[in-house]
């Protein structure tokens, strides 16, 4: 398994959080914790941007997203309102997560419960050249349900 050096830095006031951890041998997304003071309500429809007290410094060339916790998903309707969420390699203020309750009933979000996941992966940039027409394909412009249901 490939493993990238990724640099994490906890805010003041936060040395009782953990840094992120993999909770599992085959677990490709290290749990994010809540570093909220006390606890915070989170309404149905609710958004709120939850910070976690880490910083990191990423490698050029990677990324790090942050991804819905799929249990939070199915039994509070937690999710993440710009899932995935997207932290470049050169951005160096803290990681906040924006949760949304999509579900029907209030959630408690309580200091150090684990919130999101992140992921690292490897960025692929783009050079794009302008063309005049786009070659062919069978599917064409076909778009949202094409294929049927």
């Amino acid at each position: 398994m490939e493993k990238v050096r990724v640099n994490i830095k906890k805010k003041e006031g936060c040395e009782d959080l953990p840094i992120p951890q993999y909770m599992s041998a085959g677990a490709s997304g290290a749990d994010l914790y809540a570093a909220v003071n006390g606890e915070l309500v989170l309404e149905p429809s609710g958004i709120s941007a939850v910070p976690t007290g880490m910083f990191i410094e990423l490698p050029s060339g990677y990324e790090a997203q942050v991804r819905p916790r799929s249990g939070l998903a199915l039994r509070h309707g937690l999710s993440i309102v710009n899932a995935p969420g997207t932290i470049d390699s050169d951005y160096r203020g803290e990681i906040c997560v924006i949760l949304c309750n999509l579900g029907k009933n209030p959630v408690k979000i309580n200091r150090g419960m684990r919130i999101a996941q992140l992921i690292f992966q490897p960025v692929v940039r783009a050079e794009f050249t302008e063309v005049k027409e786009l070659k062919m394909t069978l599917r064409n412009e076909g778009g949202f349900g094409h294929t049927g249901v």
